[in-house]
């Protein structure tokens, strides 16, 4: 096994996108699992979900920072925004989901903590 050849993301922000994908699953499936065997109920569903996609974005945006190793807040905000265009993009095509209030919340939280994940990921790469 020592011959196994080792795929790594070099760009940017594929790692990050691909990490922010990751932490979006796993918020989905504990989200889900809560809404099925805990008490929260649906009504409180679109404010847990805004903090699934902004702690996903936060995730991708230190990965990309860090992988950056210079303009993390540039690399994490841009990240952000792809982020949240994906997921609006998908929820559009999916569930034919318009463009409202709630969504361009959605897509500020994501690009705000995508660039607060890259400012953090850039200075951790340093330490």
């Amino acid at each position: 096994m020592k011959n196994v050849t080792k795929v790594q993301a070099t760009s940017p922000m594929l790692s990050g996108i691909l990490c922010a994908a990751v932490w979006l699953a796993i918020g989905a499936a504990v989200l889900s699992l809560l809404l099925r065997f805990g008490s929260m109920d649906e009504a409180s569903l679109p404010l847990y979900s805004l903090i699934v996609h902004g702690a996903a974005a936060l995730a991708g945006g230190f990965v990309s920072g860090k992988r950056s190793g210079q303009r993390g807040w540039y690399y994490g905000g841009i990240l952000g925004l792809a982020y949240g265009i994906l997921i609006l993009l998908t929820g559009f095509l999916a569930a034919n989901a318009g463009i409202g209030v709630r969504t361009l919340t959605m897509l500020a939280v994501a690009a705000a903590a995508g660039a607060l994940g890259g400012m953090f990921g850039v200075n951790a790469r340093r330490s």
